[in-house]
């Protein structure tokens, strides 16, 4: 199952990316570029969403299922 969680980037003056998600308690990711910030923090939702499941503890109802159409923001550098 696929789940939609909204992230919040943040540029910080460092140079680099961090994002946390409202959606999933826990979520941190920090990367280089926003590309990279998406794509760790994918993956650690990803386990933090299996480690639920594993414990056999409710997934967060703020995670709701991806739907078949959505409206997606994405950043392109030029």
């Amino acid at each position: 199952m696929e789940y939609r969680i909204r992230l919040e980037i943040e540029h910080l003056p460092e140079g680099f990316y961090v994002a946390v998600s409202p959606d999933l308690e826990g979520l941190t990711a920090q990367g280089r570029t926003i590309a990279e910030t998406v794509e760790i923090a994918q993956d650690v939702a990803k386990k933090i969403i299996e480690s639920y499941i594993e414990h056999g503890d409710s997934i967060p109802s703020s995670l709701k299922p991806a739907a078949e159409k959505m409206n997606l923001d994405v950043t392109v550098g030029v």
